[in-house]
């Protein structure tokens, strides 16, 4: 099976704000098994736009992606984020196929 994603692109407009739901979206991540691939590490944009974070969530199945995003300890959430960020977010399903040799 497949596993989910969550591809985020952010702007920060507050800090301390951010700094809270950090903190606060532990639970909910953890409650779908999320785990972090990219948080806002180094990179380079050499097409398109960007954003100044850059976040990669990877979930056991993209079902998982789609159950944390709606789910009501993530909605509340949710809530310290959209005061504190804009953000471009995909929730994708992976691929499990034949990769090229």
């Amino acid at each position: 099976m497949p596993k989910g994603y969550w591809i985020a692109r952010v702007d920060v407009t507050d800090d301390e704000q951010y700094k809270a739901y950090v903190a606060a979206n532990a639970g909910p991540f953890k409650a779908f098994g999320a785990r972090f691939l990219v948080r806002a590490g180094r990179f380079e944009n050499p097409e398109g736009s960007s954003r100044t974070r850059n976040v990669v969530i990877e979930f056991p199945s993209y079902q998982a992606a789609l159950d944390c995003w709606q789910s009501p300890e993530y909605q509340a959430v949710l809530q310290l984020r959209l005061a504190a960020s804009s953000i471009d977010l995909v929730i994708i399903e992976g691929y499990d196929g034949p990769q090229p040799s």
